[in-house]
């Protein structure tokens, strides 16, 4: 716990054009990893459009980690396939969440992330306040694969007693 900076809350809401692995379709499910951790969705069958809305929640001690997604097709008999990665830095969220902001109006945008060569985004990434949080909506342009987009929601969660930011 003395560790500890706060939570990154993920909102994995959906893919997109995901590549095809099984004979016309894929049973798409998105592992997270950050450090040792390591973190999955449930399974959509028969869908490279999958709406997982799964939210899933890691434990932030080292902001220079970078998180890494990766999306597999899950297989009955055989190893599960790869379906493309890409992998994200929580530093933006974070300098946002150092503002310590409060009242702003619903849907006001913070700062804004460009897609560049040196990130996985596919389109501009805003992080806005949101119902008093501060949250980060992403679309990510997965890497190694012929197609496919994850898009993703990121909110800091602080923990009372931790280290904080």
């Amino acid at each position: 716990m003395e560790n500890l900076l706060g939570l990154l809350r993920i909102h994995v809401q959906r893919g997109v054009n995901l590549a095809v692995r099984d004979v016309v379709s894929s049973d798409p499910y998105v592992v997270i990893r950050m450090g040792k951790q390591k973190l999955k969705t449930r399974v959509i069958k028969k869908n490279v459009n999958p709406e997982w809305n799964d939210d899933l929640t890691l434990s932030i001690a080292d902001l220079s980690l970078p998180v890494k997604l990766t999306v597999y097709d899950r297989d009955t008999f055989s190893l599960d396939d790869k379906m493309g990665d890409a992998e994200f830095e929580i530093g933006p969220l974070v300098n946002a969440v150092k503002m310590r902001l409060e009242g702003l109006p619903n849907g006001t945008i913070i700062t804004k992330v460009q897609p560049s060569r040196e990130n996985c985004l596919s389109q501009e990434s805003c992080i806005i306040w949101n119902n008093g949080k501060v949250v980060q909506d992403m679309f990510l342009r997965l890497r190694n694969v012929e197609t496919g987009e994850v898009e993703l929601q990121l909110e800091w969660i602080h923990v009372p007693g931790s280290r904080g930011l």
